[in-house]
């Protein structure tokens, strides 16, 4: 079955321009049914890259095709753990994303695939391969809460992800006390658009409103996480 591609456009945007839009779109869109009485959660993600980091260098050279691995989780719980890759395809994004239990997920963050050759999962047979001829490894926890509005015209998902935080080289992805850093300024939250084809113009005209100097960025919380370990890109 051929994969969703969809358009995810990334804006820094100040605490000002966060509170504004986050009061219109709260007024027109649904809120995430996911999320606590705030319209948060909690989402943690270990990265995997390989040994020479292809999946790091590939993003700060720009390059139009690749992919990213990692676990998920959301509100420090392992009651859902995701193993996810994340696809750039030219201009467009789409993602895979299959289940996995705590167990598979101990055994991958110590970097064993064993067993994954036979599974009836496309992904993970993929992850596999990555972990066996690429030496995929977890490199960076990644911590941010979520604020998320939906509408269901051209599938539109806006999300503020604040409180950018990184777990720098641990994989400790269940300990919800794990020492994390902030990469980013506490004025700064990252602002997503997400949508199938076009983006509906009522809601175009409301974020312009409400944040219509922020600049489209190419943002990559992963790469953004991994600014501390002295890697040469």
């Amino acid at each position: 079955m051929a994969l969703r591609a969809r358009h995810e456009l990334k804006y820094f945007i100040s605490t000002s321009q966060y509170q504004v839009l986050s009061r219109l779109l709260n007024q027109v869109l649904h809120v995430d049914p996911n999320a606590d009485e705030n319209n948060e959660y909690h989402i943690r993600s270990l990265y995997f890259d390989t040994v020479f980091n292809d999946a790091l260098h590939e993003k700060v050279s720009g390059v139009g095709n690749r992919d990213k691995y990692r676990i998920r989780i959301y509100n420090f719980s392992d009651r859902q753990i995701h193993f996810e890759c994340k696809s750039k395809v030219g201009d467009l994004i789409s993602k895979r994303s299959t289940p996995i239990t705590r167990d598979l997920c101990e055994q991958l963050i110590t970097g064993d695939p064993t067993g994954l050759e036979n599974t009836s999962s496309g992904l993970l047979r993929d992850i596999y391969r990555e972990m066996r001829l690429r030496l995929l490894r977890p490199v960076v926890i990644v911590d941010y809460v979520r604020e998320a509005y939906l509408h269901p015209v051209e599938n539109v998902r806006i999300t503020f992800d604040k409180q950018l935080r990184s777990g720098l080289g641990s994989s400790d992805l269940f300990n919800p006390k794990l020492p994390t850093v902030p990469p980013i300024g506490a004025d700064q939250t990252i602002l997503e658009v997400k949508f199938d084809r076009v983006l509906p113009t009522y809601i175009s005209n409301l974020l312009s409103a409400g944040a219509g100097w922020a600049s489209r960025s190419a943002i990559s919380k992963y790469t953004i996480c991994r600014r501390y370990e002295g890697l040469e890109y």
